[in-house]
């Protein structure tokens, strides 16, 4: 029994003194760190719309190299007591209140978390063979009566593709103050939901990176085959989900 106990006590000792060098190394800390989401599909679901090497270098380099950046963000918040409280907001209510994140690390977030969260809801919009908007269904009905038909969202939507200098996405936006729907673009990596009220139910990644290797420069190209992998099912369930009052990215 004396043998047991002393085993016990070595045991416990071992265990906090692990728990003092994970610490020491930083590994702690890494774990509260965002992941990189795994793709709801394989790299060659989207084929021929989006080609799998585009998808493969697209979610593994840029949309992990956003990942980097707001992680590096949200460990210099942590950091400091006084901008810890910003770290424990979350991506989305963090990007909403930039004006209390001093520089550089506000760019940082602006710029990291708004490619993060961009990024999630691309890959989350699409599907392999695409899946139809469903005119009977609360965002059928609502895409009706804001643009008349989904010819015509589809129409105005790649003219606001079409009208991004530069880099930038194009999206379809709810918007909570006064229930309605509209088209918008932003430049970079910013986002519709930086507005408190904003909830972007459906984007378009225009930026070069998403396209180039399979369309080179022709951007009307790809914005028309986009349609054919959207998966509407997926854009309604977020437009119900912004409906029920869930906001988040």
């Amino acid at each position: 029994p004396v043998i047991d106990s002393n085993v016990s006590k070595m045991g416990q000792q071992a265990a906090v003194l692990g728990l003092v060098l994970l610490a020491a190394t930083g590994l702690v800390a890494h774990a509260q760190n965002l992941e990189l989401p795994k793709l709801p599909y394989d790299y060659d679901a989207l084929e021929p719309v989006i080609d799998a090497q585009t998808m493969r270098i697209h979610h593994l380099m840029h949309h992990n190299a956003y990942l980097t950046t707001i992680n590096k963000a949200l460990t210099a918040l942590r950091s400091d007591a006084k901008t810890k409280p910003l770290a424990k907001m979350g991506v989305d209510k963090l990007l909403q209140n930039l004006d209390q994140v001093h520089e550089p690390i506000a760019g940082l977030v602006r710029n990291g978390g708004g490619g993060f969260v961009n990024h999630i809801l691309f890959w989350g919009s699409m599907c392999k063979g695409g899946k139809p908007l469903d005119a009977s269904s609360a965002l059928g009905k609502a895409v009706d009566g804001v643009f008349t038909s989904q010819q015509r969202f589809i129409e105005l939507f790649q003219e606001k593709a079409m009208g991004v200098f530069g880099s930038g996405w194009v999206w379809l936006v709810y918007d909570t103050s006064d229930k309605s729907l509209s088209i918008s673009s932003t430049a970079n990596q910013d986002t519709p939901a930086m507005q408190a009220g904003k909830v972007p139910i459906l984007g378009l990644d225009v930026w070069e990176h998403a396209y180039y290797l399979k369309y080179q420069n022709k951007r009307a190209d790809y914005v028309s085959a986009w349609w054919g992998v959207v998966d509407w099912e997926a854009v309604t369930a977020r437009y119900e989900a912004a409906l029920s009052g869930k906001t988040e990215l």
